[in-house]
């Protein structure tokens, strides 16, 4: 399985949920915390991440860097 992490800058986030609804993992959540603009921020409450993206591509204030751990090289066979 290929992981990934998930990396939020709660100061520029939102709390629009979009990346929420777009997690396939449902890895994602909004923090009963708010940020120093008053809102809700997202962050990451289950360790699922496959590195996908959806999160990061619809979010619309760029809060979200996503990386993704490379695949295992495959063993050559003698």
């Amino acid at each position: 399985m290929v992981k990934g992490a998930v990396k939020i800058d709660s100061k520029i986030c939102k709390g629009c949920e979009l990346c929420i609804v777009s997690c396939p993992q449902d890895g994602l959540a909004l923090s009963q915390n708010f940020n120093e603009k008053g809102y809700r921020y997202v962050e990451l409450i289950h360790d699922v991440c496959t590195g996908c993206a959806n999160c990061a591509i619809v979010c619309p204030e760029a809060a979200i860097e996503v990386y993704r751990e490379p695949k295992p090289a495959k063993k050559e066979q003698v």
